[in-house]
């Protein structure tokens, strides 16, 4: 049984890392860190584990670190504790720049640890099945992706986020969007982007497939106007990629079953591992480059 420890004590952190964590089979609650102590006491005594004073410590006592904090305090942190030799369950985006997402894998691959990063659809049974057999059917020449989410209503958890506010749709839904488009498509290879109104953020990208896809992301939509769908596009027509079923602690679940079996059979490679996750910041750069630049951004 893998022994975690959960850095983080927002909403997050309590209602999905701490809560799967404490639920699988295979995993056990060990320890919570955050930046605020008296949180992190909270969220402690609620699973009845200990508190943990220091990041340190709390790597030091278990075998694999959970992260739900911003990204690039996430960013920071997981160089240290994989550089200790503990495994790794992180999330998404790993890093907000492409410089800190490189210095995690360089200490990841040094270290030898395992990772996962939770891109949340990826770990979503019907959705990861439904990708696998268009993946297979092939000869898609494009796809489009609307995330329209509306995460400034009152009594949404996510926002009063800092970093959502100052990265905004991109750096936040943008990963999860990425996530579906690439093993359908292929490596991004170009990418052109421009703003629109109420934090909106269009993207169209070029994959090393020879495929096209837009993709119109924000946070901030009228709360009628939300909506999600992603469609791929090609020989055997248009298919529609599902809407999830489970919860995200079922998803998380899964993850941490990926992340075990990682461990346990030494192998150090996953469709979402630390390396897809570089990649997948490395397109948010070049997304924030072109619409700063008004131009198109090779990778």
């Amino acid at each position: 049984m893998l022994s975690f420890g959960v850095f983080g004590t927002g909403h997050w952190a309590a209602e999905t890392h701490a809560a799967a964590l404490a639920a699988h089979p295979r995993a056990r609650l060990a320890g919570v860190w955050g930046r605020n102590p008296d949180k992190a006491r909270a969220l402690a005594d609620r699973y009845g584990v200990p508190a943990f004073d220091s990041t340190d410590a709390l790597t030091e006592a278990v075998d694999a670190v959970a992260f739900a904090v911003p990204p690039d305090v996430q960013a920071e942190l997981a160089v240290g504790v994989a550089s200790a030799g503990r495994h790794l369950l992180l999330d998404k985006p790993v890093a907000l720049s492409v410089a800190a997402a490189d210095r995690l894998v360089s200490a990841a691959d040094q270290a030898g640890v395992a990772s996962v990063v939770f891109f949340t659809n990826r770990f979503i049974e019907n959705i990861a099945s439904h990708l696998a057999t268009v993946a297979a059917t092939g000869d898609w020449h494009g796809a489009s992706v609307t995330m329209h989410a509306s995460i400034y209503e009152p009594g949404n958890p996510y926002g009063d986020s800092r970093w959502r506010h100052e990265h905004g749709a991109l750096w936040d839904i943008g990963p999860h969007a990425l996530s579906l488009l690439v093993p359908v498509l292929g490596r991004v290879t170009r990418v052109a982007a421009m703003d629109g109104p109420r934090g909106m953020v269009d993207l169209l990208l070029t994959h090393d497939s020879g495929a096209t896809s837009n993709l119109s992301l924000t946070l901030d939509a009228p709360p009628a106007a939300k909506a999600r769908a992603v469609r791929f596009y090609g020989e055997s027509g248009v298919d529609e990629v599902p809407d999830g079923t489970g919860s995200a602690v079922d998803a998380l679940g899964r993850a941490i079953d990926q992340l075990v079996e990682q461990v346990e059979s030494g192998v150090r490679e996953h469709a979402c591992d630390v390396r897809f996750a570089r990649d997948v910041v490395a397109v948010l750069a070049a997304a924030d480059a072109a619409r700063a630049e008004g131009r198109t951004v090779p990778l």
